[in-house]
């Protein structure tokens, strides 16, 4: 009864859905502008019931066609893999980044110091941009999993069926489940939810991905070039779920302190497992080989302690390798000090032990050596967590500390100069700030703790915390700050060294530069930063112990983390850009200058509105001077559901960003800018910017926007636990909507409105002033520039996925004068098609669909049926402001269903 009445909806919906998709079939721009109209006039006389139906179907259907996508992705890359050989390497592969290290000249000990330098850290956040429920995405990876597996040509006849029907049944188990949760989430089941990637697909892919780094290079160079076992850890993830608490209150101390444990229980989970198989597969006995006495007397010396059951020991005798994973084993789960570094030398000492005993390959290759690499990536914390906090709260807190111990009632009053002197003389003071007992504010006392967290958690796994970073750095003053709130919290101290004062501390402290003026002055903040001798002590005290003063890590690192969804709401497409790559530029020369390596953080969002598209074309679009092989970038919301849910499609994303990693880290070539190229740069970002800043200072456009777009909707829709305005409080209909609206509702909302303009508008007005002659000069630079090819390239992308007439829809739908509407939309229309005609111009294409010819496709099959969501949240905007009373819950769930179905439809949301 309940499968037929699921049955008979779905045939209606169904057969709606294909009415609707007809109507807005491509068929000339006159006819399909009358036939939206037609498409328009039935949605409007459909009830509440019939539009949900019609939403469930067809964002179920992308659903499907995402995953079907995500499978033909899997089977090119191995066909491709296949077909690859020594001579012709797949694609951005490892053996392809190997030739291409040969084909410079590089020798064997070459490519392994080029290998052993790099660091790759991708940092997940919970940044709220991935609109699908936890329970859709196991259910789509469920199915993706069965199309895997019904590409086995092997399958009997009954196996295939079986899949068959079980895909049957996970549709209608899709079609059956809420798109949207009914309530937002919290922090703690943000953490869960990274958890899930870490724990299956990351933990799964990292090992193999360590092991084609060495198997290119060992195929390609001569056996030896690298050894697994070896290998530092090339890379290493980092997370800041739970511990992001810019913006957002519900990020807490005790969730901090409850992230940490929930990721240490779960390396814990994962290690049992993993020294569990160990112990089955590592059987030597001592009567039938030779087991290093050094590494018997180790055992011995354990004994019991910590094994779980000692009664088993008797069986083991002669198995020293199995009593100490036991022993291993009893440790990481009752001494909360064991951690990652002891982990890797236990781990080490049975190899060496394995390989005494004449077991070379045992020892050096397979699930030991697997072991050995998870032990370096992923220690016993999992993840390494970050702290970010906002300037704002540091200066507000050190005020209150300051005046608490007497030493100024006006910390925030003062000039940046009469900060840092005072900052100084309080770091070099041995007297803490706040006399016993003293109360703080609830901002105030939430900080100490949060730091006290970290103390503590640190004090057991150095590695579990590395990073403190500062969000909107301006000055020296902003660092300093965070060094002093360390100090009050027993992170930092003041040591007394001869006739100066040096700090030693336990975290670094790293400035994100997030809007335009920010990044112009990035070069003097870091190199102010870098001068000021107790930040530069303090940095010092984090080189590790015991690193060979030739090693290429001895000398201190310093971080720096860009910020490119704020510059590009703060500056547009092409400025935010141009910024960004002239920081990384100037900040690079600044801090190697000062015999200081470095590590850029990207702080990148999924979409090019937010920095996003192709990370290896970014990688080796990177000035020269920054191009380290150590880097970290952030994987945002619905970014890391696509690249992590499926192991190979991780392992291939992960591939890629090595690949281009170790070719961008050996070619350190960098060719002087002519300086009438870079004055023509200047020129056209600033008249890009300027275009920009006259569509959003437009005195209508805030009011327009909000009641044209979704924005509402998605500033009410549940998917993550931080809220969409940085101020708490802030409505996004106010007056200060816009500057207290964060990057991804403002992207999010013009991806759902199908225009994108943060990926290109301002581009089309700065392009089409250039002369003939700056066009064929930019045109020569596009061919010769990574950097610049990357940016047209992406633009390109973007306005390939636009659909302007669906934004006229939009436009002319917003409440109030229908003037104003018109106004907005030319003005947009008239950006778009001069940045077509300049894109199209400087690459040398005659089409948008030439950048990309198979996503082009794509988007062509899905813009009809995107077309007819996109006309049901038109027309779900225009009876949610006319309705009242319970109409309203039941128009605003619609409406998140249909924000949930674009989301879908685009694959990308903010």
């Amino acid at each position: 009864m309940e499968r037929a009445a699921v049955a008979c909806a779905v045939t209606g919906a169904q057969k709606l859905s294909d009415q609707l998709h007809a109507l807005c079939a491509e068929s000339g721009d006159e006819v399909e502008s009358k036939r939206r109209d037609d498409a328009a006039a039935l949605i409007a006389k459909l009830g509440p019931t019939e539009l949900g139906e019609v939403l469930r179907f067809i964002t179920t259907r992308f659903y499907l066609l995402n995953q079907t996508e995500q499978v033909n992705i899997i089977r090119t890359n191995r066909d491709r893999a296949k077909r690859a050989t020594l001579q012709a390497p797949r694609s951005e592969s490892l053996p392809e980044a190997i030739a291409k290290l040969q084909s410079l000249g590089i020798d064997a000990a070459g490519v392994r110091t080029l290998t052993e330098r790099l660091d790759v850290q991708p940092t997940l956040t919970a940044h709220p941009t991935e609109s699908k429920r936890r329970s859709v995405l196991d259910n789509l990876v469920r199915a993706t999993e069965l199309l895997l597996r019904m590409e086995d040509s092997n399958l009997t006849d009954a196996e295939r069926r079986a899949s068959e029907a079980r895909l049957e049944s996970l549709v209608q188990l899709l079609l059956a489940t809420d798109d949207v949760r009914l309530k937002r989430l919290e922090v703690i089941d943000e953490v869960k939810n990274g958890l899930f990637f870490l724990k299956s697909s990351i933990w799964s892919a990292v090992p193999r991905l360590m092991r084609e780094v060495v198997d290119a290079a060992n195929e390609a160079i001569g056996p030896g070039t690298l050894d697994l076992t070896e290998l530092p850890a090339l890379v290493r993830y980092r997370t800041w779920i739970g511990g992001d608490r810019d913006g957002n209150p519900r990020v807490t101390h005790d969730v901090t302190s409850g992230t940490l444990h929930i990721l240490r229980a779960a390396a814990v989970e994962l290690w049992d497992r993993e020294l569990l198989e160990l112990q089955q597969v590592l059987t030597l006995s001592s009567r039938r080989v030779p087991i290093p006495a050094a590494f018997v007397e180790l055992v011995r010396a354990e004994g019991d302690k910590f094994i779980e059951d000692p009664s088993s020991l008797g069986q083991r005798e002669h198995e020293p390798v199995r009593v100490r994973l036991m022993q291993m084993r009893g440790r990481l789960k009752r001494d909360p000090s064991y951690h990652g570094e002891l982990l890797v030398q236990d781990l080490l000492a049975i190899r060496d032990a394995v390989e005494s005993a004449g077991l070379r390959e045992v020892a050096r290759n397979g699930p030991l050596a697997d072991a050995i690499v998870r032990a370096r990536v992923f220690g016993t914390h999992l993840a390494t967590l970050d702290i970010r906090q906002h300037s704002r709260v540091h200066e507000a807190v050190v005020g209150e500390l300051l005046a608490l111990a007497g030493v100024t009632q006006e910390y925030g009053a003062l000039s940046e100069a009469r900060k840092i002197e005072v900052l100084r003389a309080e770091l070099t003071q041995a007297r803490p700030l706040r006399p016993f007992d003293a109360p703080l504010s609830e901002q105030a006392s939430e900080l100490m703790q949060t730091l006290r967290v970290v103390k503590q958690a640190v004090a057991l796994d150095r590695r579990c915390v590395r990073s403190f970073i500062i969000s909107m750095t301006h000055g020296v003053s902003d660092i300093l700050e965070v060094l002093l709130l360390m100090k009050e919290a027993g992170l930092t101290r003041a040591v007394r060294d001869g006739g100066r004062t040096r700090l030693e501390g336990s975290l670094h402290v790293v400035p994100l530069l997030e809007t335009i003026d920010d990044l112009e002055r990035g070069e003097s903040l870091v190199s102010g930063m870098l001068d000021e001798p107790l930040y530069r002590s303090h940095l010092e005290s984090l080189v590790p112990a015991g690193i060979a003063p030739e090693s290429p890590n001895s000398a201190p690192l310093q971080e720096v983390m860009l910020g490119y969804s704020d510059s590009n709401k703060d500056g547009g497409f092409l400025m935010a850009n141009l910024a960004l790559e002239k920081a990384q530029r100037r900040v690079a020369h600044a801090v190697r200058s000062r015999g200081i390596l470095l590590r850029f953080f990207h702080g990148r969002g999924g979409t090019v509105g937010r920095g996003g598209g192709r990370a290896g074309r970014a990688i080796l679009g990177a000035p020269a001077p920054s191009r380290t092989g150590r880097i970290r970038f952030t994987e945002q919301g619905e970014v890391i559901s696509f690249r992590y849910a499926l192991a190979p499609i991780a392992e291939r994303h992960l591939e890629q960003i090595m690949h281009a990693a170790l070719i961008a880290s050996a070619d350190q070539r960098e060719s002087e800018r002519p300086s009438e190229l870079s004055a023509l740069f200047e020129r056209l970002a600033t008249e890009s910017m300027r275009r920009y800043r006259s569509l959003i200072d437009d005195p209508d456009f805030w009011s327009w926007f909000v009641s044209a777009g979704p924005i509402a909707p998605i500033a009410g829709l549940p998917i993550a636990s931080r809220p969409v305005m940085r101020a708490e409080g802030s409505g996004v209909g106010t007056q200060s909507g816009f500057d207290q609206l964060r990057a991804i509702p403002w992207v999010f909302t013009w991806i759902q409105m199908r225009c994108l303009a943060p990926g290109w508008f301002g581009l089309g007005t700065a392009l089409g002033n250039a002369s003939d002659s700056e066009l064929t000069m930019l045109a020569a630079e596009y061919q010769s520039n990574a950097w610049f090819r990357a940016v047209i390239d992406n633009a390109t992308q973007e306005l390939l996925r636009a659909r302007m007439p669906i934004v006229r829809r939009y436009a002319s739908n917003a409440a109030g004068d229908r003037a104003i509407g018109e106004r907005f939309y030319a003005l947009l229309s008239e950006e778009y098609g001069a940045a077509v005609r300049a894109a199209l111009r400087i690459s040398g294409r005659t089409s948008l669909e030439e950048e990309s010819p198979i996503i082009a496709r794509s988007i062509r099959e899905r813009n009809p049926w995107t077309d007819v969501l996109n006309l049901i949240q038109i027309d779900l905007l225009k009876r949610r402001r006319s309705a009242s009373g319970s109409e309203t819950g039941e128009l605003d769930q619609l409406l998140f269903q249909s924000v949930s179905a674009i989301a879908a439809a685009m694959q990308s949301t903010g």
